[in-house]
């Protein structure tokens, strides 16, 4: 499967009576900034301007014969200003509106998105900065589908958000919950967002490199908030089988290969689960992983770290046992003191102050097994649950024609010795814009 530069970016009009409103592509790419990139004796890429020249030519070159029409790329070295301006040039002479925001405490990389200005006007452009341990960042586009509206709706906005971002890597298993944590603002700021600009039926996609695979709690949150991950809805493998973890799209720094780059996507919806709700549940997945690793070497059980001789556990228990694995207390980017109360609440489902051991077994782990979403179209986007019941009017969705990794030997877990592009395989989604009816 390819994508041709007409394939991939043109919205094309349709035939009368079809829902569909044209295609649109989107290709996300950690591009391995060059003071990231290691050479065999350990000097960096930065300080050969022939090499990572060159290396980044490739990269413009490749990107714009693909045409789409976003483009989200991460470890852009946003600090170097002969580069910065080479991917502004090339990308605004073919007609891309581009932004670029660098990490927090003069990182030196960051993050560039792109989108086509023949397919999007840019309504809003928003910066946010984590804050954190990472020094990450996300940026969010919220823009507007150009030329095709419905037919019966000529003059009806079509309207999408766009994220781009890049999770902190996880040195250490504390790392995940950081991680957690990270998506966890992005959807707060999202629904923030919609909210302050009354945006109830509004698409999402977002794109980048999450650090992290499909196996995490990271990846669950995301589909309990219903998010698709394109790539893997395209490419339907086994999750409990031998395939869960076919496609590889990172090796990375200790040499390991893994699956971390997604473009997730969520089209308007009736019913979403509370959001707090779901990360709770997350953290709690994420809390129980976090004991069996740091436990299980020790022969002891999940419940022997609570220090109590009861039956049952109290609040300051728990506070203090969490402290321990330093997921509460004064950490950075550990659970906050009104994350610990709304996390107990949570548990605490009777409201009597104490939680059974019994019953605390179950709690750690309530999500259970995650599994991809079965609606009526073959690619996981049915109709049924994707409306908003607040839009009065005709709104937008997507559902996914083309998915692929470059190179291709990634789809099949193998890394190839001979690919210098990146550390990390290229992302692109082909997407058809469909109308979903009045609600």
């Amino acid at each position: 499967m390819g994508f041709s530069n007409q394939d991939s970016c043109d919205l094309e009009e349709q035939s009368p009576g079809s829902n569909s409103l044209g295609r649109l592509s989107c290709t996300t790419f950690n591009i391995l900034a060059p003071i990231y990139k290691r050479l065999h004796d350990q000097i960096c890429e930065s300080e050969f301007r022939e090499l990572w020249l060159r290396r980044n030519e490739s990269i413009l070159d490749g990107l714009l014969n693909l045409g789409s029409s976003i483009i989200c790329l991460q470890e852009f070295w946003v600090n170097n200003q002969e580069l910065a301006s080479m991917y502004e040039k090339r990308l605004g002479d073919a007609g891309y509106a581009t932004y670029k925001l660098a990490r927090t405490n003069n990182r030196g990389d960051g993050l560039l998105i792109a989108v086509s200005c023949n397919h999007f006007r840019v309504m809003n452009y928003q910066e946010f900065l984590f804050n954190d341990i990472g020094d990450r960042v996300a940026q969010i586009l919220h823009v507007e589908l150009l030329h095709h509206a419905s037919q019966n709706q000529a003059t009806e906005k079509k309207e999408v958000l766009i994220v781009n971002t890049h999770l902190i890597f996880p040195h250490d298993s504390s790392y995940c919950f950081v991680r957690l944590k990270q998506v966890y603002k992005i959807l707060h700021y999202i629904d923030s967002y919609c909210h302050d600009y009354k945006l109830p039926s509004v698409p999402v996609i977002l794109c980048g490199d999450w650090n992290g695979s499909k196996k995490g709690n990271v990846y669950k949150f995301l589909q309990s908030q219903g998010f698709i991950s394109s790539y893997d809805i395209f490419h339907p493998y086994n999750n409990d089988g031998e395939d869960f973890s076919k496609w590889i799209s990172h090796r990375n720094h200790r040499g390991n290969v893994c699956g971390v780059d997604f473009i997730w996507f969520r089209n308007p919806r009736k019913h979403l689960r509370p959001l707090k709700e779901s990360f709770m549940e997350a953290v709690l997945g994420n809390i129980n992983q976090n004991l069996l690793h740091n436990l299980s070497t020790k022969g002891i059980g999940p419940l022997d770290f609570l220090e109590t001789d009861g039956c049952c556990i109290t609040y300051s228990q728990l506070s203090r046992a969490l402290g321990t694995l330093n997921l509460s207390g004064q950490c950075q980017d550990a659970l906050s003191t009104e994350d610990m109360k709304k996390l107990w609440e949570h548990m605490d489902t009777n409201g009597d102050g104490v939680i059974d051991l019994s019953d605390l077994t179950g709690v750690w782990n309530p999500c259970g097994p995650v599994h991809l979403e079965e609606d009526n179209e073959e690619n996981g986007v049915g109709t049924e649950e994707l409306l908003s019941t607040h839009s009065t009017e005709t709104t937008i969705g997507f559902t996914v024609n083309k998915a692929m990794f470059l190179p291709q030997e990634v789809e099949n877990g193998m890394w190839p010795e001979n690919y210098s592009l990146s550390d990390h395989a290229q992302l692109t989604v082909e997407f058809s814009v469909v109308q979903l009816g009045d609600s």
